[in-house]
């Protein structure tokens, strides 16, 4: 542990040049003491590094040193490649490595790049969650990462809406969705996608597996889940909107309904009105879906929906007008 912190100092010297004692030890989560210490331990194994005293003072390296310890380590690589999502990497175990892999990077750029990198990340930051978003609690997130890195089966128990059940998975990949984990696992010869936080307990079993040699996670989950929320839509109105209120569409109804949707829109007619075919998942949905478009949309088939629509409205109108 002593051994990371001290090339952690070392990378945080070389980058960012003179740094106090205080700051130094915020950044490292230890004691100015222990700072002081691991100063004195870099100066003994032959690093150029002393300490100036006063109101400017601070700890620092002598100009024009560079270390070479740049190389990154199999971890940091993998944590560099979710440098924008710290909490992801946070969550996976790899925090830490992602601190000392980003210090590394900077370390190796030239000057005028360095500081470029520093603004980018002064000026960007990336969050996941959608907005009222509260992130599920994962507590087997861990233990299914720790699968995945070494290719371990896993004996996992998963709590669906009516039922547990007991599965061995080979663990492919984890994706992170609008702020929700999900394992992507082989089930047998099934390729499916769990809810992280359904997983009630996951334990190794001592078993390894071989990857598939074709298995590509980016394409895979993209597929899915464009057929998982094509299969959603199971019911599907005929309607008449207004043109200019067809944006509102967007707002209240998924991306794939929408794509289907404008697919069927007919030009406007006189009137402003375009017809048009859209999917959901079912009436109800589409009803409330509709409904706040108000006076700028009609349904015109199938009947049931229609006389939904035309009850709530009713129902809506009696109350205001009580």
């Amino acid at each position: 542990m002593r051994a990371s912190r001290l090339v952690q100092l070392l990378l945080i010297l070389q980058t960012r040049g003179r740094t106090t004692a205080g700051e130094l030890a915020k950044e490292l989560e230890v004691s100015v003491r222990t700072v002081y210490r691991d100063v004195e331990a870099l100066s003994a194994a032959g690093v150029p590094v002393y300490s100036e005293p006063g109101r400017a003072g601070g700890v620092r390296l002598v100009d024009g040193y560079r270390t070479r310890l740049t190389g990154l380590t199999t971890d940091e690589a993998d944590a560099v490649l979710l440098a924008g999502l710290p909490g992801a990497a946070a969550d996976l175990g790899l925090g830490t490595v992602l601190a000392t892999a980003q210090l590394k990077v900077l370390a190796a750029l030239p000057p005028e790049l360095r500081g470029r990198a520093t603004r980018i990340a002064e000026r960007v930051h990336i969050d996941a969650p959608g907005w009222f978003h509260r992130p599920d609690e994962t507590p087997t997130l861990n233990t299914v990462a720790d699968g995945l890195w070494h290719d371990r089966k896993l004996r996992v128990r998963y709590g669906r809406k009516d039922k547990v059940v007991d599965r061995t998975l080979d663990p492919l990949g984890l994706v992170m969705k609008a702020g929700t984990w999900y394992l992507v696992a082989r089930d047998g010869t099934a390729i499916r996608s769990y809810r992280v936080s359904r997983i009630i307990s996951a334990e190794p079993t001592g078993e390894s597996f071989d990857r598939p040699a074709d298995f590509d996670l980016s394409a895979h989950w993209s597929t899915a889940a464009d057929d998982f929320a094509q299969s959603m839509l199971r019911v599907r109105a005929r309607c008449r909107i207004a043109a200019t209120h067809l944006r509102l569409l967007r707002l209240m109804n998924e991306p794939v309904a929408i794509a289907e949707a404008m697919a069927t829109a007919t030009e406007p007619d006189a009137a402003g009105w375009v017809e048009l075919t859209l999917p959901s998942e079912s009436y109800e949905v589409l009803a409330h879906g509709l409904l706040p478009l108000g006076e700028y949309a009609e349904v015109l088939d199938p009947p049931e929906l229609r006389a939904r629509v035309a009850e709530t409205a009713a129902r809506m109108h009696a109350l205001y007008n009580d």
